[in-house]
Order: structure tokens, then C-alpha cells, then sequence
């Protein structure tokens, strides 16, 4: 019997399928390098489990063979090819994976179009085959590896035993343990390769950003903060920000100097003292002495959006304090997977110490005191409210982009919203105090009252942050249940996009990595409309030309500096 060949072949098949699957399109784009590392990865470890079933099978047939030895012969019959066949087959399978390269090549650009991306040409389709053949020759030379650690595993346990049972299970347990240390090794060699990246960057200062010397920010003028404890982040967010001048000819009116108010990571030993620290930030600054307060939960590293924070500045004239708290200098993705609580503790502190102090001054002379957290920072801003009452009677406005899917209360907001609506465009209560936003107007597109206090959403079909939640891999998502066309998703998405079972689980969580890598409107970018957000949640009074100016001025911000880097 060809054995080795029917392996190779039905483990060639399974791999194909397998990248047939990964190259499914997803939420949004990918690119052709990252379209190869998946292809390549899928067809190498589909085509290893193939080929091991495989043997295994044909072991067991073997072993039956004296028992049942006309059936074992009729099936090797049957499986026999002539010689021209395989032939047949080996042009099949390569005119296959070029078809297949070429739909992938479509549905990226069908994904690309509904993101407003130009599309991709056959330049990319190079990349794409050249980086999917290094990512199987990786594979498979770690599976060599793992096969002579296994059977030098088997030779030792010969040695220390004849018994061909034992010198199996040694061979597999060698084999497993290794690839197990292997990839512990490969995880904490990257982690602690971001951690040393991240922190060397948490150590620099963004170009053309200089220690303020203004008394309204933290490291200015007679502050306790320091300006080398601030981190990267925190020193361009009270390093940067608009003068009252710059705001003051946007506006056509008179402006007061915003207030910035940021407390780094390691400037105290605890949140509940970095806490304190800010609180008397605010009090040295003014802060509470200003129109509107906002509390803000940056992103893991620290980065606060500028068009988030820019455009509550212009839209109120300067008249403003925006208090920050650094609980991490390291990727989101880090805190999310493996610190979710920072975000949480640290958005209680900060809340608690500075809402105790607001509290404690009189109603008449109390700023509106508002909330904002961006992905992470939702999250943990949300995470200081029992639920949507508290929220809405602590506060007087809230502004939460892209909150990630075990985020509380938008998971029991989006479950009880209102009959007829959509989960990428929810409508809860009629829009009483809560609203979505994806693009300007949404706020508008519901007629009911909006009273204080108010609480916004901003909220993309397209954000694989807000979607990926492990009940993907066996449940099909009610975004994903239709046609664009016939509501059954938002409309940036796909319909070339299907579910899968754990195919769009994984796909999801990729998109993750490549939120940030599409135009504003789409995927994890919120900047577009942080002007509208501002002006629903707490109205500027501004005439709608000025409002205009403000947005076109936050829409020219250069993109590069809109992400969580």
C-alpha cells in the first residue's frame, strides 16, 4: 500500500480547506503579509493533524487486518491511484491554491471598499504567496524539531525499558513537553520583548513636545508632578492641547487657558496616592473652579485620543480641566489579556477622590462634571457605576468609545435595547438619557427628548474591540445574521463576511490587532466624531459654522498620532 502518499494527499486537502477557512473575510481589512502568516499557519498545522489521523487510521487498519483482512483489501483497492492520477491531482490542488489567492485577493477588496480603502493589486498577491510558503517551511521545521526531540525521548526510554508501551508515551511526553516549554518560551520571550519596547518608550518625549511651563498642567509651574515620572503618554497630553489663543481664533470668542491635570504610573506607590496627587493637581490649577471637569481613563499606554480631549476644549472655550491617571505603559492588548483589573482600579480611585471633592463644594459653584474612556478606558470608566441608574444621577455627561464586549453596563444595555433596533446602532429607552453614535447625525436620528444626564456610546460596526467575545466560536452573532442591504449587519461590513464556528472567533481576535489600521469611521478610530459626541453629551451653545471649524480642524490631526502607540 502507498500509504505515504494518501497521507500526503488527504493532509494537502486539509490544509487547503483550512485556508480556505482562515481566508474567509472578516470585519476589516488585512494585509497581504498578515493574509500570508495566516494562510501559511493554517495550511501547516491543518496539514499536520490531517497527516497524524491519517497514520493513526491506517495503524489501526493494520492491526485489524488479520481479522478482517477482505475489507482492509477492498479499501486499499479502491484507494489505489494510477500514476497519471496523482499527476491530475497535483495540478488540481495548485490551480486551486491560485484561485484561491485570487478570491482572497476579492473579498479583501470587497472588505476595503465598505472601509473606504483603495484596493490591493497583484503586487500583494506576491507577498501574500511568498509570506504564506516561509510561514509553512517555519511549521514544519519546528515539527522536525519536535519529532527528534521525540525520538530521542523513545531511545532513552528504551534503554530504560522494553516495554513498547512506555516507549511510546515516553516519545509523546518528551515530544509535548517540549513543544509545551517551547511555546511558554515563545509567549513570556514576547511579552517580555513588548515590555521592554513599551518601556522604552514610556521613557521618551513625543517630537516638538516640551515640559509646560503654564501653571494650568501637571509639570508646570510650582506642580508636584513630575515631568520624567509622566511617561510618554502623559507628557504629550499636558506637553500638547490647544493655548486659549489657538481656541480663541477657532471660536471668535474669549478663551481661558485649558487646565490638564495627568499623574504618571510610577509618581506614587499606589493609585489611591496617585489619586490624591491629582486632586491636588486640580485644586493648584483650578480645576474645580473651571465650567466642566472631565475625568478620563486613557488606554493601556497611557495615550488619551487628542480629538477626544482638543475638542471638549474648543467646544467649551477653554473653560475646562480634564484630570488623567496612568496604570500602564503597555499595549492594550497586554492590560486586556492579562491586567484587566488596572483599568478598573484605577478609574475607581481617580473617580472617588475627585468626585469626594466635587462633592464637597457647593451645588451652585460645582463644574459639570463629566466622564471618558476610549476601549480599555471604557471599560474601566464604566466599571465605577453599579449600573446605568447610578451613572446616570452621579454625572452630568459620559462619553464611551468602543467599549470592549465585557464591558458593564453597555453588555446589559445592548441586551435589553429597544425592539426593532440593531446591535450595532442600539436604542435603549427610546434614547432618553443613552445614545449611539457611529457617524454624524445618529444622535439626531431619534426625535424623543434627550435630558440630562446625557451618555454616549461611540460605537463601530466594523470594531472588532466591541465584538469579540468568546461565545463566537459556537453561537452566531446577531450582527452578523443577514445581508447590509436587508439589516442583517451594519454597513460597513462585508457580505462576503460568514460565521464560522471558532474560524470568526479568530478572525475577530486578529481584527483586533488591525483595528487602528483604517480610516476614521471604521474599526477602533473615533476621532471623526468626538466633536459631535461633545456637543450631544454637553452642549457648547456654538453656532453650527463654528461646531464646523472645530470638526475640520479636529479631522486634520495627522492619523499617525490618533494611535495607541
Amino acid at each position: 500500500m502507498h500509504e505515504a502518499r494518501y497521507v500526503r494527499y488527504i493532509a494537502v486537502l486539509a490544509g487547503l480547506a483550512a485556508v480556505s477557512l482562515a481566508l474567509t473575510p472578516s470585519l476589516v481589512p488585512r494585509p497581504a503579509l498578515f493574509q500570508g502568516f495566516l494562510a501559511g499557519l493554517s495550511f501547516g498545522l491543518a496539514y499536520l493533524l490531517a497527516a497524524w489521523l491519517c497514520r493513526l487510521v491506517f495503524k489501526v487498519l493494520a492491526r485489524r487486518r488479520t481479522t478482517r483482512r477482505p475489507r482492509v483489501a477492498t479499501l486499499a483497492s479502491v484507494l489505489v491511484f494510477p500514476r497519471w492520477g496523482w499527476w491530475v491531482s497535483a495540478a488540481a490542488i495548485a490551480v486551486y491554491a491560485f484561485l484561491l489567492g485570487a478570491l482572497s485577493l476579492r473579498w479583501q477588496n470587497d472588505v476595503r471598499a465598505k472601509v473606504e480603502m483603495a484596493p490591493v493589486d497583484g503586487a500583494d498577491l506576491t507577498i501574500f504567496f511568498a509570506t504564506a510558503l516561509i510561514t509553512v517551511g517555519v511549521v514544519f521545521g519546528v515539527h522536525w524539531c519536535l519529532k527528534r526531540v521525540a525520538a530521542w525521548g523513545r531511545g532513552w526510554t528504551r534503554r530504560v525499558t522494553r516495554v513498547s508501551a512506555l516507549v511510546t508515551a515516553g516519545g509523546f511526553l518528551t515530544g509535548a513537553v517540549a513543544g509545551a516549554v517551547a511555546l511558554v518560551l515563545l509567549v513570556n520571550v514576547a511579552l517580555i520583548g513588548t515590555d521592554s519596547v513599551y518601556a522604552s518608550r514610556n521613557e521618551s518625549t513625543p517630537q516638538g513636545i516640551v515640559e509646560p511651563a503654564s501653571t494650568f498642567r501637571s509639570a508646570g509651574s510650582s506642580s508636584a508632578v513630575d515631568w520624567d515620572k509622566l511617561g510618554m503618554q502623559g507628557r504629550a497630553f499636558v506637553g500638547g492641547g490647544p493655548t486659549a489663543q489657538q481656541i480663541s481664533a477657532v471660536t471668535q470668542r474669549p478663551a481661558k487657558e485649558p487646565v490638564r491635570v495627568y499623574i504618571g504610573e510610577v509618581q506614587a506607590g499606589s493609585m489611591k496616592a496617585r489619586a490624591a496627587l491629582a486632586v491636588a493637581e486640580l485644586k493648584r490649577t483650578g480645576g474645580f473652579e473651571r465650567g466642566t471637569l472631565l475625568i478620563a481613563t486613557p488606554t493601556g499606554s497611557g495615550w488619551l485620543e487628542r480629538q477626544a480631549v482638543e475638542s471638549l476644549e474648543y467646544l467649551h472655550g477653554g473653560d475646562t480641566a480634564i484630570v488623567s491617571m496612568q496604570y500602564s505603559y503597555q499595549p492594550s492588548w497586554v492590560s486586556f489579556l492579562f491586567h484587566q483589573e488596572l483599568p478598573r482600579d484605577s478609574s475607581q480611585a481617580l473617580y472617588d477622590a475627585v468626585r469626594k471633592e466635587w462633592l464637597a463644594m457647593p451645588s451652585k459653584k460645582r463644574p459639570a462634571l463629566l466622564v471618558y474612556g476610549l476601549s480599555l478606558g471604557a471599560s474601566g470608566m464604566q466599571s465605577v457605576f453599579a449600573d446605568t441608574a447610578e451613572m446616570i444621577s452621579s454625572v452630568d455627561g459620559a462619553v464611551f468609545s468602543g467599549p470592549p464586549n465585557n464591558s458593564m453596563p453597555w453588555g446589559t444595555l445592548l441586551q435589553h435595547r429597544d425592539a426593532g433596533s440593531t446591535p450595532w446602532q442600539p436604542v435603549y429607552d427610546a434614547g432618553r438619557h443613552i445614545r449611539w453614535l457611529s457617524k454624524d447625525g445618529d444622535f439626531d436620528a431619534l426625535t424623543g427628548p434627550w435630558v440630562p444626564a446625557r451618555i454616549a456610546y461611540l460605537q463601530h460596526g466594523t470594531d472588532a474591540v466591541t465584538w469579540l467575545t468568546p461565545r463566537l466560536i459556537w453561537q452566531k452573532p446577531d450582527w452578523l445574521t443577514g445581508s447590509a442591504a436587508a439589516g442583517g449587519r451594519a454597513p460597513d461590513v462585508s457580505d462576503s463576511m460568514v460565521w464560522i464556528p471558532l474560524v470568526t472567533y479568530l478572525q475577530v481576535a486578529f481584527d483586533m490587532f488591525l483595528g487602528e489600521a483604517v480610516p476614521a469611521r471604521h474599526g477602533h478610530n473615533f476621532g471623526d466624531v468626538a466633536v459631535a459626541a461633545w456637543n450631544g453629551v454637553s452642549p457648547s451653545g456654538l453656532e453650527p459654522a463654528t461646531v464646523g471649524k472645530i470638526q475640520a480642524l479636529m479631522a486634520a490631526i495627522p492619523y499617525e498620532n490618533s494611535i495607541d502607540n
